[in-house]
């Protein structure tokens, strides 16, 4: 087993499904299950998730909106989120545990380093809510200052595409896929894999992250039992 404790990025868009917006049941459901048999592989899982299946902040404040205002919405939406997604994982049996960088006592615990590390020890699955708690900064910024904090062997980003391609493949079947790419040459070609800011922190760090479907119900099984599939960012 190649990695021990991982780091999974989702995209707040993938619960939404076929859905232009807001939470498909069915969706969460297939999600829990796939992250239930990653679990289920002893391996320690952490979760991020994103918010933009309800609100995104950065396209709201270019319409007018005060940004700061705007991106504590979006972080208000990753909490939704991730309450909706443990509720689908405790229906499953997996011990789950929200942890928001926004104080939502009622709903997640607050986010302690240390606490978050004592979860995964013990077998919970830990959901980081709240972004970073600070406006102008991504869920895929989260994601990394939260997976270079708790110590993961591994980011493993959840995509709606199969991998990192040298441009958008729904638009250009000329795209080619990466098996692996290195952090300057993502930075070079200004592949929109995470924004800048995560990327630097991953290499600065020396954090790979793997770029796979979520769609596939089999993909990050495969993954975190070394099969050779997505993208390794390294």
């Amino acid at each position: 087993m190649p990695y021990k404790r991982i780091l999974l990025k989702l995209s707040g868009e993938v619960l939404a499904g076929s859905r232009k917006y807001g939470i498909d049941p069915i969706v969460a459901c297939k999600i829990a299950e796939i992250i239930k048999k990653v679990k289920e592989e002893n391996i320690e899982l952490s979760i991020v998730i994103g918010g933009g299946n309800i609100f995104r902040g950065i396209s709201v404040s270019a319409k007018g909106m005060d940004r700061v205002a705007a991106d504590y919405l979006g972080m208000l939406a990753t909490v939704m989120n991730s309450v909706a997604l443990q509720s689908e994982l405790e229906k499953l049996d997996c011990d789950t545990r929200v942890m928001s960088a926004l104080s939502i006592t009622q709903l997640a615990e607050p986010y302690i380093r240390r606490k978050a590390t004592r979860h995964l020890e013990k077998g919970r699955i830990v959901i980081f809510a709240g972004g970073t708690g600070n406006p102008y900064f991504t869920t895929d910024t989260a994601a990394a200052l939260r997976a270079v904090e708790i110590n993961a062997d591994i980011i493993i980003k959840g995509t709606k595409v199969d991998g990192v391609y040298s441009d958008d493949p729904v638009n250009n079947n000329d795209a080619i896929k990466y098996d692996s790419i290195s952090f300057k040459e993502v930075i070079d070609k200004e592949l929109k894999v995470m924004d800048l800011t995560a990327i630097t922190l991953c290499k600065e760090n020396k954090l790979p992250i793997g770029v796979l479907s979520i769609k596939d119900d089999n993909s990050l099984l495969k993954f975190v039992n070394g099969k050779s599939i997505g993208t390794i960012i390294s």
